[in-house]
């Protein structure tokens, strides 16, 4: 009996929802409860640390007109529809999902609470009105860090510890070796897939395969510290930078620059258009312009003359002159991608699931 009156009550919540929703949207809330729910843990350091700055941004920016809730450690899957559907039993107007696993649990839950707003970041799936999606364009920070690698390597071995084989990541690797052998032809490039997004262990067993294959240079795409700790155990013979935060605490090596992913500015927006009735489903996509990537401080340990190389690629990244995707780029096989002079167009991107020309080995499947 108990169970049953726990289902009523969330029944009774849906239908109340249900009715009211659309005209309290129009006019704007007075208050809203905001949920978000995180793949790891809020003290990982990288990618979830930073969602979770974000969130406390939208607090900070609103005060008492919002109440903050999330949940980390949620596994992609099964557990995210579960607690998805509990947060929006409890009352959330609005949940940001913020891994790429959280997709499909995202749009089945959004399908049962039409009148909550659901923001799934890096997918691409809007199924319902009341879903949208939110990304960042990583991939042009990985061409400042790749010129940087390309730069200081001195091996010509250069790595990089991947998570999963989504197009997001596969852009991510192929921006940073273009860049790489754009500034050292000599280079070549080895990947280890971690298969995780946070698992320090792995991702310090990643690195250390890396290491061991002669690799001097480490980038990655998984969210703990682990990559750059292994590196510092080195004495200066590899160096690496800092992933979704700037893990400043390995500075000035071996974390010599690092991408910072910051969401502030989007959970702020969108959080103040549902609390004033403009919101409205959007797909969006920032980079270095809108501020969503940002590159950090590059440290003295990288010479002038590279460091001022770099930092006119953010900036030329910035101000739409140039393109990290522009041609001639070939597919690894060999057959032609981008003619000469030509920019990738984002539904390319989105969907890259292949290597440039000049990678060896194969996606996994």
């Amino acid at each position: 009996m108990k169970r049953r009156t726990i289902l009523k009550g969330g029944a009774a919540f849906g239908l109340a929802s249900m009715m009211g929703g659309k005209m309290a949207l129009a006019q704007g809330l007075e208050k809203a409860k905001i949920g978000f729910v995180y793949v790891g843990p809020i003290g990982d350091g990288g990618w979830t640390f930073q969602h979770h700055q974000g969130a406390l941004a939208v607090q900070e920016a609103y005060g008492d007109k919002v109440e903050i809730v999330w949940q980390e450690n949620v596994p992609e899957g099964a557990d995210a529809e579960r607690v998805l559907t509990q947060m929006a039993l409890s009352g959330c107007n609005m949940i940001f999902t913020t891994s790429f696993g959280y997709m499909d649990p995202t749009n089945a839950v959004a399908a049962k609470f039409p009148d909550i707003k659901f923001e799934h970041a890096t997918g691409y799936k809007r199924d319902h009105a009341n879903v949208s999606t939110y990304n960042a364009r990583f991939y042009e920070g990985r061409a400042v860090q790749g010129h940087i690698a390309g730069k200081m390597t001195k091996s010509n071995k250069i790595g990089y510890i991947a998570s999963f084989p989504i197009p997001e990541v596969i852009m991510g690797i192929n921006s940073y070796y273009l860049h790489a052998k754009k500034a050292n032809p000599a280079v070549e490039l080895s990947i280890v897939w971690a298969f995780t997004w946070f698992d320090p262990a792995k991702e310090a067993d990643a690195a250390k395969a890396l290491i061991d294959q002669g690799v001097d240079v480490i980038a990655s795409h998984t969210d703990s510290t682990a990559p750059l700790a292994e590196a510092a155990k080195t004495n200066g013979a590899v160096i690496g930078f800092g992933q979704a935060s700037d893990m400043s605490e390995y500075k000035p090596t071996p974390r010599v620059s690092s991408i910072i992913d910051n969401w502030a500015p989007y959970y702020v927006k969108r959080v103040g258009e549902l609390l004033d009735g403009t919101y409205a489903q959007i797909d969006a996509w920032e980079g270095i312009a809108g501020g969503e990537v940002e590159i950090g401080e590059i440290t003295d340990a990288v010479p002038a003359d590279v460091k001022a190389e770099a930092e006119a690629m953010r900036d030329a990244i910035a101000a739409g002159t140039y393109h990290p995707f522009t041609g001639p780029i070939n597919k690894q096989d060999g057959s032609a991608w981008l003619a000469e002079g030509a920019t990738a167009p984002d539904g390319d991107l989105l969907g890259m699931m292949f290597y440039v020309e000049g990678i060896t080995g194969e996606i996994p499947s």
